[in-house]
């Protein structure tokens, strides 16, 4: 994976202004109204009577729409709205050319229907360049919502563009356009055209345009903080120093209130001892896109100017910068960091602060702004016969792509009967009933007699809501079309789906033989119907009509994580992505674990069950060999006749004894960490006999100390020695002969954020240091103390609604796993 960073260190770059720069007067527009009205400070002028000349609108094909409920809550400039039907822009005369802020304001708040659910795309030239593609705007039925842009202006002329989608209108209620002092020039080598993602407040309240020198939005950072508990704020009521014509700050950065509160390290969650940690903020960004991120420093903390103050900041964990408090000239000085990073492909953008020595207390972060670059469309040709020649050829090419799709369409239909035909000859019917058996056709079986699920199934008296009828599956699947499988598992093939509403899905059907049966049917949609979280799939609906057996889950983009690990052409995941993954899918396992009347035990945990979203969120999926674990005074003891699961992951003691616990999906969860750290199968029967197995090898590997030799070639490099040392504590643990060796999951959650913090935060030791004493999490002679952490990483059933997600069941026999009649789930502890 190809990453470029490039710091930005402390140049005269400023994303407002410096000493010499004054918010500009215009162009603040208001409209569908011919009122002038105040907001943040600024005059918003009625577009039907700003600027002359200077701004002018397309009026054909526009009208206004004010506020119909009378109310005066919402701010000014959303109480009219221009409303376009057709294609139509606002263009403005600029002073100059140069770098400019734009602002889009929109809102259906109190507005006829047809405005809270229009669809359309807003674009913005000068001159012959396109600053931006098209973006779209829809859904405006909660809050207002404004979009913020930085755009290198090439001509004094600039539009904006209003495109409403077919059977739909465009709107906007205000527009701001104002140039920026434009000290960008390190940026040289990028395009100027920024999209305002995030602004944060960090340890304070929400700014309001209304107190901020150039009319932004700044909101808490509560929501984006990694662990909560690793931080706290701070606040003074002196006034900053900004440094006039020095690198530092102005009151044009950010306003005062940014710079007098921070977040800094909070030293009682790790029980006053000088642990090396640090405090992390994650936000939600676009895969492998080109971020710009400033992050804003003042010293509020300090008596005095000293070293012990300087820090360091990290983004995404692989880029660690300097930050010195020490080298301002007075305290309570503000400063700035910038960085232009490319995010690594998880989707998350990770900003840290982190302390350079043990038992030196620093760090600390006021305010975090990101922006993304624009991707910048084709220039327009100025020039008309160009225009009229690309026309006459976009119809020429449109009509042979008509005429050749005609073609096509004529040969398909011809071909998709055949192929009917065919399979009507070979298989009687495509979709009749499978003949179902109790316990699936897997043996060990008592009773094979032929079962109706319509009849006989205990789901017709839960009144689940979920049930979907047969013809719209058919309708979903293209009738099983085959061009729409997407994976065989154990219980049946898994088809990609579209569902009524648009929305993909995943359809898994039963098949005659597949090893699991009625029982596995039920129990996972007993299960699934009543637990909630974001680490386990969640059911769309089910169908048992004419004996079917179908259940439906949510899409999931990246399919399983086996096959992000080996065995297909997906990118390898990083290090730091594999570890987040792990996480997540623990979470999971402990919510399944801690229910206070009973402990879901998963009893098939590998790498194929646990599948990937789009932004590489974990999931466990598969719960149709689940079992219910009922807890008495003692630990629960579930003996079973029947050995249920996948050979590689069997938990040994499970194996001799036929007695399942929560330690039995602990271990097998061990075996998943094997998988995720070297990138092969648990049971791999090509190799030389000692490595078939790959939990005995790695831990024979591991007590000889050669265990780098058998890391995933593509995580080499990217390792911190620290950071594997600990993980591979944690698998030890996890394979421990007897489950009561074993850690909770809880523990294993636990372990892994501190190997993460590990990652990101690498401890530097002489190579005589014992590794073992200082990374054991309170073993005897541990020179660090680890704190515990608090898992709470449920939800309530009605609180939350979440994408859900579907799995393979490859490699299970038949089970005779107990039905959730009562089941219920607690809180998380």
């Amino acid at each position: 994976m190809t990453m470029l960073v490039i710091l930005l260190l402390l140049p005269r770059l400023t994303l407002s202004a410096t000493s010499s720069y004054s918010l500009p007067e215009k162009y603040y527009v208001n409209c569908g109204s011919d009122s002038d009205v105040i907001y943040g400070g600024r005059t918003f002028v009625g577009d039907m009577t700003s600027g002359g000349n200077s701004v002018s609108f397309t009026k054909e094909g526009t009208e206004t729409s004010s506020n119909q409920s009378g109310s005066s809550t919402s701010p000014g400039i959303y109480q009219t709205v221009r409303i376009f039907r057709r294609t139509s822009s606002y263009k403005f005369q600029l002073d100059s050319a140069g770098l400019h802020f734009v602002r889009l304001h929109f809102s259906a708040l109190s507005s006829p229907t047809e405005i809270s659910t229009a669809r359309f795309t807003v674009s913005a030239t000068s001159g012959s360049n396109h600053h931006f593609k098209s973006f779209s705007v829809q859904n405006l039925t909660e809050t207002p919502r404004v979009e913020e842009f930085l755009l290198m202006i090439s001509s004094p002329e600039f539009e904006i563009q209003f495109v409403p989608d077919p059977s739909s209108v465009a709107l906007v209620n205000a527009i701001e356009v104002f140039s920026a002092r434009d000290d960008l020039d390190i940026l040289s080598k990028f395009d100027k055209n920024l999209h305002t993602v995030y602004r944060l407040n960090v340890g304070g309240k929400k700014i309001t345009p209304e107190n901020d020198t150039l009319g932004r939005t700044w909101s808490l950072d509560d929501d984006f903080l990694y662990r909560k508990d690793a931080a706290r704020n701070n606040q003074t009521a002196q006034k900053p120093n900004y440094e006039s014509g020095s690198v530092s700050a102005t009151e044009y950065t950010a306003p005062d209130p940014v710079y007098k509160t921070t977040k800094t390290m909070n030293r009682s969650s790790s029980e006053g001892v000088g642990l090396l940690m640090n405090v992390t903020w994650s936000l939600k960004v676009k895969s492998n896109t080109r971020h710009f991120v400033r992050t804003h420093f003042c010293d509020i903390l300090s008596k005095t100017l000293n070293p012990d103050s300087d820090f360091y900041l990290y983004v995404n964990g692989h880029l660690r910068i300097d930050v010195k408090p020490s080298e301002r000239v007075r305290l309570v000085t503000p400063f700035y960091k910038d960085v232009v990073d490319v995010s690594d492909g998880s989707g998350l953008l990770n900003v840290s602060i982190g302390t350079k020595e043990l038992r030196v207390d620093a760090g600390f972060l006021n305010g975090l702004e990101v922006m993304e670059f624009m991707e910048k469309s084709a220039s327009v040709s100025s020039s008309k016969s160009s225009s009229m020649v690309y026309i006459i050829g976009g119809c020429v090419a449109a009509g042979l792509i008509l005429v050749l799709s005609l073609l096509f369409m004529v040969f398909l239909k011809r071909r998709r009967s055949k192929n009917k035909k065919k399979k009507a000859d070979a298989e009687v019917t495509v979709w009749s009933p499978l003949p179902l058996y109790r316990g699936g056709g897997g043996g060990g079986s008592s009773d094979n007699r032929p079962f109706d699920p319509v009849n006989n199934s205990p789901l017709r008296n839960l009144h689940l809501g979920l049930t979907i009828p047969f013809a719209d599956i058919l309708r979903a699947t293209n009738s099983f079309d085959e061009q729409w499988l997407i994976g065989r598992g154990g219980f049946g093939d898994v088809y990609r789906a579209i569902l009524p509403d648009g929305s993909k899905a995943a359809i898994k059907r039963a098949k005659t033989g597949s090893g699991q049966g009625i029982l596995e049917f039920q129990t996972e949609i007993q299960v699934l119907s009543r637990i909630r979280h974001r680490h386990l799939v969640s059911l769309t609906g089910y169908c048992e009509e004419n004996s079917e057996m179908i259940l439906v889950y949510e899409f999931m983009e990246k399919g399983t994580l086996k096959e992000h690990l080996y065995g297909s052409d997906f990118p390898s995941l990083t290090w730091k992505q594999r570890l987040e993954i792990c996480i997540g899918a623990a979470r999971g396992l402990h919510y399944l674990h801690s229910g206070s009347e009973g402990a879901i035990i998963h009893r098939d945990v590998k790498s194929t069950n646990i599948l990937l979203d789009e932004n590489n969120v974990a999931k466990v999926a598969d719960f149709g060999l689940s079992k219910l674990a009922v807890r008495n005074n003692q630990d629960p003891i579930n003996i079973s006749t029947n050995i249920k699961g996948t050979f590689g992951y069997l938990d040994p003691e499970y194996l001799q004894t036929h007695i399942l616990t929560e330690k039995s999906d602990v271990y097998a969860f061990g075996v998943v960490l094997l998988e995720v750290l070297c990138a092969r199968p648990a049971l791999d029967r090509y190799l030389p006999h000692e490595e078939v197995n790959l939990a005995e090898w790695a831990m024979f590997c591991k007590s000889k100390g050669v265990i780098d030799e058998i890391l995933d070639p593509k995580l080499i490099g990217q390792i911190e020695p620290s950071s594997l040392r600990k993980f591979m504590e944690i698998v030890e643990k996890c394979l421990k002969e007897y489950g009561e060796e074993r850690p909770s999951m809880a523990d294993v959650i636990w372990d892994l954020e501190y190997v993460m913090q590990l990652q990101m935060t690498p401890i530097h030791r002489e190579p005589h240091e014992d590794s073992d004493a200082t990374f054991s999490a309170g073993g005897g002679g541990s020179s660090l103390v680890i704190p515990r952490l608090m898992v709470s990483d449920s939800f309530s059933t009605n609180s939350i609604v979440h994408k859900s997600s579907y799995g393979e069941g490859t490699g299970t026999d038949s089970s005779e796993t107990r039905v959730f009649s009562q089941l219920k789930i607690s809180e998380a502890r």
